[in-house]
């Protein structure tokens, strides 16, 4: 069986291993597509958070379904994708319904071993049904559903004005399900392609370049003189993050989804006065899922739309680095298996 290990920061290997045998509680894959995602690219520069090498990458994954146990309603040969965020069953989190949050959680390519492999072994309460979509489809799910729940934890109402920061994958995730949502959305970014990108592809409303003089002069006039009734970050940078809580409207939530190793700094008086909300999403639930996927049956959604980049298993050593450089205009690099 094929692997791609990141061995260290900026070095892939390919190596040769077994194929996982089925055991109690587990289902193997035959992964068919490999999505990139941002904790990828951080993995292989070596910038993400709580993270050891050497590790085996990906999460976003999808393919044929090939043996299980314990998966009523599932059928061998099916297509396949998976919850990727292996949770206890019993920790407080679990207990509550907050699997997403699991005080012992093992995400796969993270915390363990991911799906840059042809075959993958994964319990079998993960396993979410392909419901007729296509292997690109199902293995943009994962980072749909996170952009779902993000949208979710922030309560958004139809009509609100949504500020989503970072025009990255799980950022269009956030702007689509706002969207969705019935939000009026404004993109941020300081990148213009990207910008361009949201107001062409997905129908932004609004787009506002974060590196403008005149931020909060344009989010004014885009609101009404308001601002934003929900901030959502989805940067991972501190600056960025720290930045946001000007941009909040009186009353309004601030959602962080982006990750950084930093503090998070604002002025205590400013927040206050405005009796904000400003909480975490992390992950995705299997309601997420399931509304990711039924929204792309409805064809709410067109998660192919973000796939700029494709290449083959074999081709990932050499081309991963590239996919790092803003001038090549990646929004979503897809790895197929034959």
């Amino acid at each position: 069986m094929r692997t791609l290990v990141c061995t260290t920061p900026k070095q892939f290997d390919y190596a040769t291993g077994e194929q996982p045998a089925l055991t109690p509680g587990h289902a193997i894959i035959k992964i068919r597509r490999i999505g990139i995602c941002g904790t990828d690219l951080h993995a292989y520069e070596g910038t993400q958070p709580f993270f050891e090498y050497p590790r085996i990458l990906g999460h976003e994954l999808a393919g044929e379904l090939v043996d299980f146990d314990d998966a009523p309603g599932f059928e061998k040969g099916e297509a396949v994708t998976f919850i990727p965020y292996f949770n206890c069953g019993t920790c407080v989190a679990c207990r509550a319904g907050k699997p997403n949050c699991c005080t012992h959680m093992k995400v796969c390519g993270v915390h363990v071993h991911g799906g840059m492999v042809e075959y993958l072994s994964v319990p079998s309460y993960a396993l979410v049904h392909g419901e007729g979509l296509s292997f690109d489809e199902l293995a943009l799910v994962e980072p749909l559903a996170i952009g779902a729940h993000g949208v979710r934890r922030a309560g958004v109402r139809p009509g609100e004005f949504v500020l989503v920061i970072g025009a990255g994958p799980i950022g269009l995730g956030i702007m689509e399900f706002a969207r969705i949502a019935g939000a009026q959305v404004i993109a941020m970014d300081i990148n213009d392609s990207r910008l361009t990108f949201c107001k062409e592809k997905l129908k932004v409303q609004h787009i506002v370049n974060a590196l403008s003089p005149d931020v909060t002069e344009q989010l004014q006039q885009i609101t009404n003189g308001d601002m934003p009734t929900v901030v959502i970050d989805a940067t991972g940078s501190q600056r960025a993050i720290n930045n946001a809580f000007q941009y909040m409207a009186h009353g309004a939530r601030y959602v962080m989804v982006g990750l950084q190793k930093g503090e998070v700094s604002f002025s205590h008086p400013e927040f206050h006065k405005r009796e904000s909300t400003l909480m975490s999403s992390r992950n995705a639930t299997r309601e997420d899922f399931e509304h990711v996927v039924a929204s792309m049956k409805k064809g709410l959604v067109e998660p192919t739309t973000y796939i700029t980049h494709r290449v083959q298993f074999e081709q990932v050593k050499e081309e991963f680095a590239g996919w790092l450089d803003p001038a090549n205009g990646v929004i979503k690099a897809m790895v197929e298996l034959d």
